[in-house]
């Protein structure tokens, strides 16, 4: 059973969620202000951690700020509905996903089982080619089944959307990937108008994994279409199947 910390100072809110969520198989704990979720993530594993902007002692950008220096633990935030900043906010700063407020309890329970999709083990299928478990573009190396990113050997952290978004980009390197493409791929949705998620955790990876060590721009942006990984050895040069 999939363990979720549920953070938000509604208590009528939480009640409501813990009522939908435990049928759909989550067993669910919740806590209302900052200073309690730190304390509980601190103590307690969890497999994803919903937590709203707005919280009593720490904000939700605080807890997740300290999260971050130390856990990979999936985070999915709670903005105010039409609030951009906050999400582009909480995106930079490490949130695996977001949702605005009032949400959907059925569209919370889809946005967190996509995430628990993205972190799983993988398992091949006999009916099915086994995709590669170590994927390697110049310097980068990346590894399915430890779900471990290093570049120039070194371990890179990564929440596990950034993960997503990077080994979607690997397997298609030196070809446009689409931002559709990526949304639904990456984040199992299809991309929504005005998402700017996948923006946000491309912007992440570059600033993590910096350049190609000749300074060749590590991931390019083509225009009106998508995100373009590029080998080291091909000069930076956009290549598609059909060019």
């Amino acid at each position: 059973m999939s363990r979720v910390l549920l953070v938000d100072d509604d208590t009528e809110f939480c009640e409501l969620l813990v009522d939908y969520l435990t049928p759909e198989g989550f067993s669910v704990d919740t806590v209302h202000d900052g200073e309690a979720a730190l304390q509980q993530a601190g103590t307690e594993r969890y497999d994803v951690i919903v937590l709203d902007v707005m919280l009593p002692k720490l904000t939700g950008f605080e807890v997740l700020r300290e999260l971050r220096t130390h856990s990979q633990t999936p985070v999915l935030m709670l903005t105010a509905r039409g609030d951009d900043v906050d999400r582009i906010v909480g995106l930079e700063m490490g949130a695996d996903d977001y949702l605005p407020k009032p949400c959907n309890p059925r569209e919370l329970v889809a946005r967190i089982r996509a995430i628990l999709r993205r972190t799983a083990p993988r398992q091949n299928s006999g009916n099915q080619a086994s995709l590669p478990e170590t994927l390697k573009v110049g310097d980068v190396e990346l590894h399915t089944t430890t779900r471990t990113v290093l570049c120039r050997g070194e371990s890179v952290p990564l929440t596990s959307t950034e993960f997503s978004v990077l080994e979607v980009l690997l397997r298609e390197a030196g070809q446009v990937v689409s931002k559709e493409q990526l949304s639904e791929r990456a984040l199992s949705r299809k991309l929504s108008r005005y998402d700017r998620s996948i923006d946000m955790h491309v912007s992440n990876l570059r600033k993590k994994l910096g350049s190609h060590p000749d300074d060749q721009t590590r991931i390019e942006t083509v225009r009106g279409v998508g995100y373009l990984y590029t080998r080291p050895d091909t000069g930076g040069n956009r290549s598609t199947p059909n060019e």
